[in-house]
């Protein structure tokens, strides 16, 4: 029996979202905002008007990053921005500046709670595994 299937079915369903405002997260935890103008087959894309959105809490700042090319490989997820939705936000927007100091803050808080971890770990004779960071997952 012939497979009937498209092998570009699932990528071709992304031409459906071209000229939208998508956000994409990526495999290594950045998200982006942009406008598709362009998608192939191995669902690489071309995001124009393109921003960084970094969230900290209940705030979070915009970098501004232009036309981005990314990699199908490092998306993890796509979605259309609700354009209504997007106005209403119940979160707090701050200048870059200000979400890189707090975010900054909360990985070096983050750091300090894995080294206590891994002392107290220690002291109970345990190791604790390394940490397998977003890129060397694959």
């Amino acid at each position: 029996m012939a497979n009937n299937l498209n092998p570009l079915a699932g990528t071709a369903h992304l031409l459906d979202e071209l000229d939208k405002k998508l956000m994409v997260l990526l495999r290594d935890g950045r998200t982006l905002i942009g406008y598709l103008r362009c998608v192939d087959q191995f669902a690489n894309l071309v995001l124009h008007k393109t921003i960084e959105r970094i969230h900290v809490g209940k705030e979070y700042g915009d970098i501004p990053r232009g036309i981005f090319i990314v990699r199908g490989e490092n998306v993890v997820l796509l979605g259309e921005i609700d354009k209504e939705k997007e106005d209403s936000l119940p979160l707090t927007e701050v200048s870059v500046d200000d979400i890189l100091d707090a975010q900054r803050r909360e990985q070096d808080a983050k750091i300090e709670q894995q080294k206590l971890l891994s002392k107290a770990l220690k002291e109970r004779g345990l190791n604790m595994l390394a940490d397998l960071g977003h890129d060397d997952m694959f």
